[in-house]
């Protein structure tokens, strides 16, 4: 009977051993990947911007956001308007060929998104399972490494605890899936506004850190659209004394949250804001202005292409970390390479997992790009 026994229990385990090895090799698999996100240098590619996919100089990121998938209102599903199918479809496979490693994300929602369908489908359990098998399937289906949600922004504490809920949800089915298919889980992140507080609609920073890969803090477009009565001022400034409206301060805010510093990439604009300066000879920050130029805003390579035509005159603020340029009444106010630098540099001395960019068609023959990367090194 013992030998019996022992020839059933070998039997038996023979029988497991392969379950078991196949998901070690999983958990194993997924403990690598998780832990290789030791660093984000990223940017948004919008397709709004008709910049040609195969045009990335994707050596110079290891992540990058396809942006944006749309929520249907209707149906509460992830969708890809057919404007936009072909080039999200073939989005990894096109930024792999200059750079094999590099991650790429599906970014669903943005600032121009229906925010009142963001609220609809996150208080309801069935429309965020909706959401959330849509969008794993939508991620799947055209080869992304993960997904991104940009809901700007919930807008009081129901919405902010019904977004927390989300993204436990989002994490627990991104999991199973995982299990499920035998693939490596996707990653998964969330555009943010720039503080843990954003004016007193507090984030749900434990769901935030316990969810997500990571977050992108929207550190900019902090002089935007403001008061009747407009100033100049530095858009994305680093710091702010006096005030609790900058990147530090909403950086700081989000870890005393909370929120683990490896978990949080800053942003940083590839764009301006130009104004038209009430008197040209009152031209530093603070000054009064009587309205936009262009719009109010401006790319960097526009911005580039303006210093040079118009010789304006360009000044870096060290104590903002911000730049501004102005000739004649035209004044912008930007990021420039020692901007830049300085965010990144001050990111990695903070031990953040790295930095993104809004958006990447804007940057200039790659100039921005290449010295944030320069900044952060190896």
């Amino acid at each position: 009977m013992k030998v019996v026994k022992l020839i059933y229990t070998s039997m038996a385990f023979s029988k497991l051993l392969p379950v078991f090895l196949s998901s070690f090799l999983l958990l194993l698999l997924h403990l690598q990947f998780s832990t290789a996100q030791n660093v984000v240098k990223s940017a948004y590619w919008f397709s709004g911007s008709e910049y040609p996919v195969a045009d990335i100089d994707s050596t110079l990121f290891t992540h990058l956001f396809c942006a944006f998938a749309d929520l249907n209102s209707q149906n509460n599903q992830v969708t890809v308007s057919s404007a936009n199918q072909a080039r999200f479809s073939t989005f990894t496979t096109t930024v792999q060929q200059k750079n094999p490693s590099v991650k790429t994300l599906l970014s669903i929602g943005g600032g121009n998104a229906n925010k009142a369908a963001f609220a609809f489908m996150a208080s309801q359990a069935s429309s965020r399972k909706s959401f959330i098998d849509s969008s794993i399937r939508l991620a799947r289906t055209n080869g992304f490494h993960g997904l991104d949600i940009d809901w700007e922004y919930p807008e009081n504490s129901a919405q902010m605890a019904n977004f927390g809920v989300l993204l436990k949800e989002w994490r627990t089915a991104v999991s199973t899936e995982s299990r499920s298919s035998g693939k490596l889980p996707l990653l998964l992140s969330a555009a943010v506004s720039y503080s843990s507080n954003y004016f007193g609609v507090i984030n749900p920073v434990q769901a935030i850190s316990n969810s997500l890969d990571w977050i992108n803090v929207m550190a900019y477009d902090f002089t935007y659209r403001a008061d009747s009565v407009r100033l100049t001022g530095p858009p994305a400034a680093l710091y702010s004394p006096g005030t609790q409206i900058s990147g530090d301060a909403g950086i700081r805010a989000w870890i005393q949250s909370g929120m683990p510093s490896n978990k949080i990439v800053i942003g940083f604009p590839y764009y301006g804001h130009s104004l038209r300066l009430a008197d040209a000879n009152n031209h530093g920050f603070f000054a009064p202005t009587n309205g936009e130029v262009n719009g109010g805003a401006m790319g960097y390579k526009q911005i580039r292409q303006f210093i040079s035509q118009n010789r304006a005159t360009q000044v870096y603020n060290s104590t903002v970390v911000s730049d501004y340029c102005y000739s004649g009444t035209t004044w912008i106010g930007y990021d420039d390479t020692q901007s830049v630098s300085t965010k990144v540099r001050y990111a990695k001395g903070k031990s953040l997992l790295g930095y993104f960019a809004w958006h990447l068609a804007n940057d200039d023959n790659w100039i921005l790009t290449r010295e944030a990367s320069r900044a952060w090194g190896a």
